[in-house]
């Protein structure tokens, strides 16, 4: 197994260890056993990259000088691209990715977003004139421009690290921010990747920070608290989402949230490939673990043993080709921990114990090595009150629930306290009339791409506010101001 590079933080224009030198295990996914070590950050050391950060906001050009930080962005980016497979590495050793799903949402599909980040930052307006209005007797000039937020805590999760690093961090620096990225404990070194390449592209001191420890909330909470810190971008866990807004309204801090998901697949009865569309809806790539994944997948009771039939085999055809390291063509592999792994398989229990019936998968297996391997797991007869239904598993579980007509189908995709993602498959009129209605920040009409970098993604309800990606996604990290000035006096009416 790889050992990994020591992660290090990133303070201030310099990388090193922890204040008082402690470190925490970097545990591999595949084998349940340390792979690397990783800064113990104090909270010390947490301030220090507060403090540095709001030096290099409110004392350089970093927020005013558009050139230079675009500049440093695309070199950035060029490191980036060179350490290629040293990215993959950390993804697949941090994060248990399989090699399958490396090239895709791991590292290619988060480099791609970064290009699409340079792409879209020409058309953001800076300034917008409101042109001219008369009042009091003046005619007035207002022009809007827009400025830079200040200094952003991006704190992020383990399942797709490198993804959401940079969906944060990148548009934060183009938008004239200093950041301080706190990535989760369990992959230190994706996020400390971005201070070793910040050091060598040679950003100024305190533009970007990179800071983590072993205590997942200590420096979460320091950055949410901390009135120094203009604005806390998050992903993760509804719950964790709550607290950052209760723990941040003391200081009336921006916050922007992209949180848990129970995404709604629908399939309807004229879908022109049902077959494809039911197959395709098993629930494995990265063993489930993502905030936009179809977790439900709704089909019509008129074909609904149609559907499970070809779960069924779908299932079966999978089998075991998962869970192998060394196997560039697989897509799954272990979940992240074994707190992980417990919680997964405390859900399948309780499907059980619901009354719902297991189709495919639903055990641990040890046999797949010393790591967290829960099989590809599938459950049927299952009604949308179950907790398996409306509870976030972030497993390889999918729920497949029967539904009358469409309203019907409207009105189950809707019964969740989510609103994330999902999609609907059928004749194109009756899919979009279905896609309008159901409350969720994306859709996919029969497969179509919804999340991509050049298009803003983002949560109604309990998954969240705001967005990330595309224009909009850089705008989050801005303000208006607007100007107004008299230019000459009004005509008389």
């Amino acid at each position: 197994m790889t050992t990994l590079p020591d992660a290090r933080l990133y303070i201030d224009g310099k990388l090193r260890d922890a204040g008082n030198g402690a470190t925490f295990d970097v545990i591999s996914p595949w084998t349940g056993e340390p792979v690397g070590k990783a800064a113990d950050a104090t909270a010390d050391d947490v301030n220090e990259a507060i403090a540095a950060a709001r030096r290099a906001f409110d004392e350089t050009d970093w927020s005013t000088n558009v050139e230079k930080r675009v500049a440093l962005v695309k070199k950035y980016r060029e490191l980036f691209e060179r350490d290629r497979v040293k990215l993959g590495q950390l993804a697949i050793h941090e994060a248990g990715a399989a090699q399958g799903a490396v090239t895709r949402a791991h590292v290619d599909m988060a480099l791609d977003g970064w290009d699409d980040y340079i792409t879209v930052f020409d058309r953001i307006d800076w300034e917008v004139d409101y042109g001219e209005r008369p009042a009091f007797g003046m005619v007035h000039k207002r022009l809007g421009l827009r400025e830079s937020v200040g200094v952003v805590g991006a704190i992020t999760p383990w399942n797709v690290p490198l993804y959401v690093n940079i969906g944060k961090v990148v548009a934060a620096l183009l938008a004239g921010c200093t950041v301080i990225l706190k990535p989760a404990p369990d992959t230190p070194g994706m996020g400390a990747v971005f201070g070793e390449l910040a050091k060598e592209a040679g950003f100024p001191d305190g533009v970007m920070n990179v800071i983590f420890g072993a205590d997942p909330a200590l420096a979460g909470e320091m950055l949410v608290t901390d009135p120094r810190v203009d604005l806390i971008s998050f992903t993760g866990s509804t719950g964790v989402g709550k607290r950052i807004m209760e723990q941040g309204a003391a200081t009336l801090k921006r916050v922007f949230l992209e949180l848990g998901g129970k995404s709604a697949k629908i399939v309807l009865d004229d879908a022109p490939n049902f077959a494809m569309d039911i197959g395709m809806s098993m629930l494995v790539f990265h063993a489930g673990q993502g905030c936009a994944v179809q977790s439900r997948l709704l089909v019509p009771k008129s074909r609904y043993e149609e559907a499970k039939a070809i779960l069924g085999g779908a299932y079966g055809k999978f089998g075991d080709n998962w869970g192998d390291v060394d196997n560039p063509a697989h897509v799954m592999g272990p979940v992240v921990s074994k707190r992980q792994m417990e919680r997964v398989k405390s859900y399948i229990d309780l499907g059980q114990e619901e009354g719902a019936t297991l189709l495919a998968g639903g055990k641990i297996r040890p046999d797949k090595g010393g790591g967290y391997f829960v099989e590809p797991t599938c459950f049927v007869d299952v009604t949308n009150d179950m907790r398996i239904a409306q509870e976030e598993i972030f497993g390889p579980v999918l729920v497949v629930i029967p539904y009358e007509d469409d309203e019907d189908a409207i009105r189950i995709a809707n019964e969740s306290s989510y609103g994330l993602s999902g999609g609907v498959s059928g004749s194109h009129e009756r899919a979009m009339n279905i896609a309008r209605r159901v409350r969720t920040g994306s859709m996919s009409i029969n497969n179509g791409m919804c999340i991509a970098g050049d298009i803003p993604f983002g949560g109604f309800k309990a998954s969240g506010m705001g967005r990330e990606w595309g224009v909009e996604g850089i705008e989050e990290y801005t303000d208006v101001k607007l100007l107004a000035w008299p230019v000459r006096q009004a005509e008389p009416a």
